[in-house]
Parts: structure tokens; sequence; C-alpha cells
């Protein structure tokens, strides 16, 4: 058994657990720190998660910057893109916390926590958080990197509060439903695989491109999607500009998305762990 079991073992002796939402927040919290624990281990995934942000933004805005800035009339490409590569990293940690998920339930760990009688939210939420910390550090990256390389925002206080609020939401769902995956498939292998297709949403949305630049056939889809209300919510609160109904859209799309992979996540794993 690892030092990690044990801790978390210690943390909730089997003597003097409780039932109630109570329990499972404590339950959460302690899975949550042995899963920041095992990350910062990994000192490989960690580099990664860090400098992705960094290499993201210079490839874009460098390479890539000087002939798509044309096509966004009166607005500094590095402010443009700053909110899509946001997206992009917290897609790409999405396969971190669905193998971090799958490793528990395919290794036998999972076995052990069942035994200490920890629900299948707290379990999953424990890596959720852990997924948050390491997905908002990612995007603080992103604006650090973004405010010298020329990304200028005007924003009041109250929109810069309200950016992060965005960011979080997108963060918290996107983790829930990689979570999800990890628990759906049957190797770590499989759930890396399983959120590939999450790095293709970015993509075909407003993230990297004006939506008018694309085929027709895709500006139906690239307008009515998730990523594309999210993006252009921050976007326009970083701007000043008016966001219409942007914001509650994508509130909707993506707490719709953290409640039912929440729920679903409980459902699943309450039947692997029969």
């Amino acid at each position: 058994m690892t030092d990690l079991m044990s801790a978390a073992i210690a943390t909730v002796p089997v003597g003097s657990r409780r039932s109630g939402p109570w329990q499972s927040v404590i339950d959460s919290v302690t899975l949550a720190r042995r899963s920041i624990r095992m990350a910062m281990r990994r000192t490989d995934a960690m580099l990664t998660a860090l400098l992705m942000p960094v290499l993201l933004m210079l490839v874009f805005g460098y390479l890539f910057g000087g002939a798509i800035k044309v096509s966004v009339p009166g607005v500094s490409y590095i402010t443009y893109l700053a909110p899509g590569v946001v997206l992009t990293c917290v897609m790409l940690g999405a396969s971190t916390t669905a193998v971090s998920v799958n490793g528990d339930v395919t290794q036998g760990i999972i076995d052990r926590f069942r035994a200490l009688d920890i629900n299948g939210v707290a379990f999953v939420a424990g890596h959720v958080s852990a997924s948050t910390i390491r997905n908002a550090v990612s995007a603080a990256l992103v604006f650090a990197v973004a405010v010298p390389m020329g990304l200028r925002s005007h924003a009041s206080v109250l929109a810069w509060l309200a950016t992060a609020g965005l960011i979080l939401l997108l963060i918290l769902a996107i983790s829930w439903l990689a979570a999800l995956g990890g628990l759906l498939v049957s190797s770590p292998d499989a759930a890396s695989s399983f959120t590939f297709f999450l790095m293709l949403i970015p993509f075909t949305s407003s993230a990297f491109v004006p939506i008018a630049t694309m085929p027709r056939w895709l500006q139906v889809f690239a307008r009515n999607q998730p990523a594309t209300t999210i993006i252009e919510s921050i976007r326009s609160l970083l701007e000043q500009k008016p966001a219409g109904t942007e914001p509650w859209l994508a509130v909707a799309w993506f707490g719709g998305i953290m409640l039912a992979s929440a729920v679903l996540s409980a459902v699943v794993f309450q039947h692997r762990t029969r």
C-alpha cells in the first residue's frame, strides 16, 4: 500500500465514519489532497500542464497571428486568441483527469475506498477538485503570457470577476465530463482516447478564427456549440462590449454539462463497484 493510500485511509478511519452530506464533503477534500499530491509527484505531467499554455500562446500568437489578425478588425489577435487558448488548455487537461480516474478504478485502489464507504460523488469530486486547481493555474498562465504579448483590456473589476467565474464553470464542467469518461472506459489508454474528441471542439468554434471565414456548412455548427458561447462571452467582457445573451447561454450549457456529468458519474461509479 502506498503512502498516499495510507494517508487517505488514516484520514477517514472506518470506525469514525458518519453518513450525510458533510461527510461527503470531508471525503472529497481528503481525496482532492491525495490527487494533488499524486499530481505533484508526476513531474513530467506537471511540467507539461504548465508549459502547454505558454507554448500555445507563442505558437498561435507569433506564428499564425500575422496571417489571422487581418480578419479581426479593431481587435488585437492576442486579445482575440487568449480565451480560445484557455479553452484548449482545459480540454488538454481533461485527458489527465480521465486517465487518473480510470487508473484508480482499474488498478484496484477503488476497492479500498469502497471498504471505507466513500460514495461515488466524493471519489470523483476529489479528482475534479485537483483538476480544477491544475487548470486554473493553466488559465492564469495564459493571461500572464498574453499580457506581454499584447493583450489589452480595459475591463472593470466586475467584468474580470465574471470572466473568472465563466472560466471556473468551464473547468468544472469539462473536469466532471472527463471524470465520467474515465469511469466509462476499461483502460487508461482508452480514457486518454475518450477525451481526444474534446480537442476538436475549440477548432470548430470561434477560438482561433472568426466563424465567418469557415465554410457555410461548418458555420452553423460553430455558432451553436457551447465552446463558442463561452469564448464570445469572455471576449465581450474583456473588450467591454455588450454580451447579449451569450453569458447566460454559456452558463446554461456548461452548468448542464456539469450537473449531468456529476449525476451520471455517481451512477456509473455504483455500477462499476458493485
